[in-house]
């Protein structure tokens, strides 16, 4: 069991409320899933170009709500963030084995524990097991992956019609396998988040310049949240449980979601 965070924003915006401050941020969430945290967080201002294709991805073996670390970078700016809290099933507790996992363009989560590594294993490239560092099922899966964008000569692209029907073909293929095990992920290169459920639960949250609840709300709990919103700021959050008390949308089993962040953000449902 682990815990995944997305969020795609309009406009540059600290994460922190939803990671540190929130009801159910990952910090608090931590406390159940201790063996690690990582955050990957894309941004298009001067520093990217001292970034690895526009991202910064920090990681520690320790508990997000015990690290300093975390929240220091947790207030960092960004357009994108992928994050996750680790409560370890395969693969010893190190750096290698901690998520976020990044490649090229592209960063990836994964929720879940996978029962098929040996059917991943021989349907992978040999060049995309090299790349592997860890011993997770979690990143293999993800070379997995990234090794059916490389045969559809799509593996260093940005996302386009072509990306979604692989990852469509891909999660089609895993979750007709009863055996396969849980396969709720995250995966992103900046300018689009994919979102897919499969063994877990996985949420939505839109958030845009009408939303009346982003000054000020109370949550269920009695704690008042203060919310800075710029009033054009437009975010799409998704998340393995719903964070706030806000209108969250459960995705359903099977679902592959696509979030683009231009020309503002907004999700929608890759096809079958």
């Amino acid at each position: 069991m682990c815990r995944l965070l997305g969020v795609v924003s309009s406009e540059s915006t600290s994460f922190g409320l939803i990671l540190q401050d929130a009801p159910r941020s990952l910090a608090t969430l931590s406390r159940e899933h201790r063996d690690g945290w990582g955050l990957a967080v894309f941004g298009s201002r001067a520093a990217e170009a001292e970034t690895d294709h526009g991202w910064r991805l920090h990681k520690a073996v320790a508990c997000a709500a015990e690290d300093r670390d975390f929240g220091m970078f947790a207030a960092a700016p960004g357009e994108v963030l992928i994050s996750h809290i680790r409560r370890r099933t395969v693969g010893a507790l190190s750096l290698e084995n901690t998520h976020p996992f990044r490649s090229g363009r592209w960063v990836f989560a994964h929720n879940g524990t996978i029962h098929e590594r040996d059917y991943l294993r021989s349907s992978t490239s040999a060049r995309r097991l090299g790349d592997v560092r860890g011993q997770t099922d979690s990143e293999l899966f993800f070379a997995y992956m990234l090794s059916e964008l490389d045969a559809a000569g799509i593996g260093d692209a940005p996302p386009s019609a072509a990306t979604d029907s692989v990852l469509r073909q891909v999660t089609s293929r895993v979750c007709a396998n009863s055996s396969f095990g849980a396969a709720n992920f995250l995966l992103s290169d900046g300018s689009a988040m994919y979102a897919h459920r499969f063994g877990r639960t996985l949420f939505v949250l839109d958030r845009g310049p009408e939303d009346p609840v982003r000054e000020s709300r109370r949550s269920r709990d009695g704690t008042v949240v203060i919310t800075p919103w710029r009033p054009r700021r437009r975010a799409v959050l998704v998340a393995s449980e719903a964070m706030t008390d806000e209108p969250w949308t459960e995705i359903e089993e099977r679902v592959l979601l696509r979030i683009d962040r231009a020309p503002v953000p907004r999700w929608r449902r890759v096809a079958a």
